[in-house]
Order: C-alpha cells, then sequence, then structure tokens
C-alpha cells in the first residue's frame, strides 16, 4: 500500500521548490500520463498543476482529430460532474446570502414536491447524494412540468439522510432551488455571478460562437465523436465547459490561496464542510475528502464504480465536520466523450487537473494524479 508522503513547507519554499524541480515534475507528468493517454487512445490530454498559486501546465496531443490543433492551457473541455462543485458553491453563497438554509426542505422551496416524498428531504440531502433520489433524470423528460412530476412521484428505497447514492437530480434540484431563491434562472447565475467572482474567465455552460475554436472534440469510446447532448437539469449538474487554468483558479480559491469577495469565501467553507461519512471518505457539499495522507487504493475505492452505482450506507456527521486543512478533496467528472479529475490538499496548497477529451475509468485517473501528486510531496 502506498501512501503519500506528509511534508510541510512555507509558501516560499513551496513555491522555490517547484521553480527548483520543474524538470523532475515534467518527468513525473510524462510519466503518469503517456501510458494513460496510450492504453486509452485518447486524443488529447491537458494538466494542470498549482503549488501555492504557482501554475503549470502540459499538454498532450490534439483537440480534435479532424482539425489536428494541439491541446493547450485554453482548450475547453467538458467536465461532466466537477460542474456539481459549482453549482454546491452557489447554492452555498444562497445560504450565504440568507436566501435559503440547507436544512430547509426541497417542499418549502417547489410547491410543486408537496406531498411528496422528495419534499420531506432537506437541501443538504439533495447535495450530498443522499435524497434517494436516482443517478439519472430519464431522456423521456423533456420540460419542467414533467420533471415535476418525476420527482413528485420518484419512492426513493432508502429514508433521507441514510443512505448515499450517487444523483444528478438531486444536485439538479438544489441548483434550481438555489438560482429560484436569487431570482433569476440557473444560467444566468452561475455565468453572471458565480464565475466572474471567481475569476473563471473561460468558463462557460453555453461556449460562445467565437469561444468555439477552443472547444475540443470529444471521443466516445468507440472513438466516434460526440459532444454533450443536454438533458433536464444538465446546467446544474454536468453542463460545464471550462479549461485547466480556470479550474487551478478555483482550487486555488479553494485552498485559500486566492482571495474572494467575503461572502464567496464563506460558501467554499460551507461546500467543503463535512456532512456524512460514506465508507473510506466524508460526503462534503458535493466535494468529497479523505484524512489525509492516504493511501492509493483507499482513493480509488472511494471513487470506484460500485461507490456510483450502488451507493452505500450513511452516517451524519453531528455537528458537521469543519473544513480540513490536512485532508486530499477530489472530484471526478464524464460526459460520453469527456474525462475529468481534479484533486487537491488545501494544507500543501497542492492541486491537480487532469481533462481529457476521451471517456477513460476513473481508477486511471486517480492513479495518474496519485503519481504526480508523490512526485510533488516526495520532492518538497
Amino acid at each position: 500500500m502506498t501512501t503519500i508522503a506528509c511534508v510541510v513547507a512555507s509558501q516560499s519554499q513551496a513555491a522555490t521548490a517547484v521553480d527548483a524541480q520543474q524538470p523532475a515534475l515534467q518527468r513525473a507528468v510524462d510519466a503518469a500520463i503517456a501510458p494513460v493517454k496510450q492504453q486509452y487512445g485518447i486524443p488529447g490530454i491537458a494538466v494542470g498543476v498549482t503549488v501555492d498559486g504557482k501554475h503549470t501546465f502540459y499538454n498532450y496531443g490534439i483537440a480534435s482529430k479532424d482539425t489536428r490543433d494541439p491541446v493547450t492551457r485554453h482548450t475547453l473541455f467538458e467536465v461532466g460532474s466537477f460542474s456539481k462543485t459549482l453549482t454546491a458553491t452557489l447554492a452555498c453563497y444562497a445560504q450565504v446570502d440568507g436566501k435559503l438554509s440547507l436544512s430547509d426542505t426541497a417542499g418549502q422551496h417547489l410547491p410543486g414536491l408537496r406531498g411528496s416524498n422528495l419534499a420531506r428531504a432537506s437541501l443538504l440531502n439533495l447535495g450530498t447524494h443522499t435524497s434517494g433520489l436516482p443517478l439519472y433524470v430519464p431522456d423521456s423528460i423533456a420540460n419542467n412540468e414533467q420533471l415535476t412530476t418525476f420527482l413528485r412521484d420518484w419512492k426513493p428505497e432508502h429514508p433521507a439522510g441514510t443512505f448515499r447514492l450517487y444523483s444528478n437530480p438531486g444536485i439538479g434540484t438544489l441548483g434550481l432551488i438555489a438560482a429560484k431563491s436569487m431570482n433569476q434562472p440557473f444560467d444566468d447565475a452561475m455565468q453572471g455571478m458565480l464565475l466572474p467572482a471567481l475569476g473563471m474567465t473561460h468558463t462557460y455552460l453555453d461556449v460562445p460562437a467565437g469561444v468555439m475554436k477552443d472547444y475540443a472534440q470529444g471521443y466516445n469510446k468507440n472513438d466516434a465523436p460526440v459532444r454533450l447532448n443536454p438533458g433536464a437539469l444538465a446546467s446544474e449538474a454536468y453542463g460545464i465547459k471550462t479549461d485547466t487554468a480556470d479550474v487551478l483558479r478555483f482550487l486555488d480559491v479553494n485552498m485559500n490561496v486566492s482571495p474572494v469577495d467575503a461572502k464567496w469565501q464563506q460558501a467554499i467553507a460551507c461546500a467543503q464542510t463535512g456532512y456524512y461519512a460514506i465508507g473510506p471518505f466524508v460526503q462534503d457539499l458535493i466535494w468529497e475528502q479523505y484524512p489525509y495522507p492516504v493511501a492509493l487504493n483507499t482513493l480509488q475505492a472511494g471513487n470506484s464504480p460500485d461507490v456510483i452505482y450502488k451507493g452505500a450506507a450513511a452516517t451524519e456527521l453531528t455537528p458537521p465536520l469543519p473544513p480540513q486543512s490536512e485532508a486530499l478533496i477530489n472530484k471526478t467528472g464524464s460526459t460520453n466523450g469527456f474525462s475529468t479529475y481534479a484533486v487537491f490538499i488545501p494544507a500543501r496548497k497542492i492541486g491537480i487537473v487532469i481533462l481529457a477529451n476521451k471517456s477513460y475509468p476513473i481508477d486511471a485517473r486517480v492513479a495518474a494524479a496519485y503519481r504526480i501528486l508523490s512526485s510533488l510531496t516526495d520532492q518538497k
């Protein structure tokens, strides 16, 4: 069992170390990414590393087989469920701003759900995958009326707050409620409020025509070109397109490296609060955290298909666990043609994001990032 080394360094020491170890870091990233790219036939991979706010970028392959344009730090990738971390932050901001409370029930905010099982679930349940809602919204749902009917009629197998079952409609409904509480559509709240406030200037739900040249072409498991075909709650649950530079900015904000407005910083802390114990990890608001240092096999177990598709018992933390410095915090994301993995360690001010324009197994993403993390901590 391998464990990431635990090494403490001051911010100035860390920044100097990054400068000094660039050749070694380049070799470590190359060694981590090359076999993954080859094994899974991934056209392009972009890696971003932040250490105390100092960013380095490592780009491999092409953004499109047609254009042959190389991947760069500004190439836009679909990040799938990593989008949920932004939705969670927006919901926390609504709470900080007094528009809602995570202890509110869904029925308080969505009258169409009143009398249903979901009406009694809290907003916290929606944001921690403990609402009892399923993984997907059915493809047949085409409008808000049908969505409300689906949510109202859903019969969960477990009472809210007792079982974690990964859920797109859960966080999607929380996003709807958060935006509704601020009297604006979700897309407007995300693109007009959150992204500018966090300095994510090259991140989109709807990619503008003038930026489409940066949008990578995704490829499915059969190497056919695909891009996101959005369904109900897509914006809220999996609709973000972004680049490595903007993800690193977001990780820096989450590590208190890049200052933001006080309310947004409170929202970041809210999303990093631990609410449920789930097997090997603690469930924050979407983010998942592990005590640091953590073994690779533990990290892979927490990100395994069984945890995603089968679910696990949830134990509520009372009181909730405040944001932890000595923790490894991560989130995956996938669409049919793209893959994402992001991880950061607040105490070390280290973060990594790996974006790819093909879907490939999560355990391979975790192992690659872990290898890079190990190189960084071992050399400090």
